[in-house]
């Protein structure tokens, strides 16, 4: 199989196939079947991973010779294994890279990850910075987890974050601004309890939100975002995202407020499409203040969506298949119950 690449952009989920039978993406275990999305690729947790005493970058070294110098113990994960919230680990993932030439990848959070408070980095050897992988990097992944609201139990084979492909500089095709929702409902978002239990993040609807979650609702049309919380909220506007495009949600600009949306995040072709029965969904709003209270207005801008091409628009759809996020509104991640 060939990769045929026609123009710049991010590579469909049918491109990304054609790489890992090709080698240029591995794994130390076979693939999972909806380990592919339509313009990313999972990845997952391998059995070992270190805690360390800091956050680095490797530099001109290899990650492992750099954990070397930080680790304070070593983490068999294989039988299940909890990351404390404030703490720091490195985990080895089990895919590994041979870029071609011409490709480079980009990491970032998956969305379930994101929405439990999760500050996940991708590092590879000799990386110069987190998330990105150069052109023709060959070489492991590595993973840094920082829970910051939650503790969560992790395994091999845990997804907390996904890598986009790209071919050439994709030309950046708009970019639209994103407003926070404080009128939709009487609860208008929710903001993460401190002294909650353990996430278990491969427990799909099985947590009680009310064990982790508070609701928020406004007094004076406003919400008051204190200082070192974390919040879930939702667009004002639907978010749509063409089928031969996807979209990357970007950090606020800090001269907008003194907030920002916590997690970066990738949107897949497809979401909140009328073809992919996605037409009315939310983008849903990671929030975590800086270091003053801040007052939230509905409509208030807070993030800003980047849409690029794809190569080729994707074998499938966001949503085909089924979806825990296609037509959402206020909604927290798939770990928990609906509230209520």
């Amino acid at each position: 199989m060939t990769l045929s690449i026609s123009r710049p952009g991010i590579l469909p989920s049918q491109s990304i196939e054609v790489l890992i039978a090709g080698g240029a993406i591995a794994s130390d275990t076979p693939f999972d079947v909806d380990q592919v999305q339509p313009a990313s690729l999972d990845l997952r947790l391998s059995e070992v991973a270190w805690r360390v005493r800091a956050s680095f970058l490797p530099g001109k070294r290899k990650v492992e010779d750099r954990i070397a110098d930080v680790a304070m113990h070593t983490i068999d994960l294989s039988a299940g294994y909890v990351l404390e919230k404030g703490c720091v680990y490195i985990a080895k993932l089990q895919e590994r890279l041979s870029l071609p030439k011409g490709l480079i990848a980009r990491a970032n959070p998956k969305s379930s990850t994101g929405r439990v408070d999760v500050f996940v980095r991708l590092l590879t050897d000799r990386g110069g910075s987190f998330d990105d992988v150069d052109e023709g990097y060959e070489g492991p992944l590595y993973l840094e987890i920082a829970p910051q609201t939650f503790s969560i139990l992790v395994r091999p084979g845990t997804r907390l974050n996904q890598l986009r492909l790209k071919a050439g500089e994709p030309p950046k095709l708009e970019t639209r601004s994103v407003g926070v929702d404080l009128q939709a409902s009487e609860i208008v978002g929710f903001r993460g309890r401190r002294h909650a239990g353990v996430v278990d993040l491969d427990n799909i609807d099985g947590h009680d939100p009310r064990d982790f979650w508070e609701p928020l609702t406004l007094r004076r049309g406003e919400l008051l975002l204190d200082p070192g919380e974390f919040y879930i909220l939702a667009s004002s506007d639907d978010v749509e995202i063409p089928v031969d495009q996807a979209a990357e949600m970007t950090p606020i600009d800090p001269s907008v407020g003194e907030f920002r949306v916590h997690y970066a995040g990738f949107f897949d072709p497809g979401f909140g499409t009328d073809e992919a029965h996605g037409a009315g969904s939310k983008g849903v709003l990671e929030v975590r203040t800086h270091d003053t209270p801040f007052l939230l207005e509905h409509g208030q801008i807070v993030a800003r969506l980047v849409y690029e091409p794809l190569t080729e628009r994707p074998s499938r759809l966001y949503g085909e298949g089924g979806s825990h996020y296609q037509k959402q509104g206020l909604k927290l991640s798939k770990h928990f119950r609906p509230w209520g």
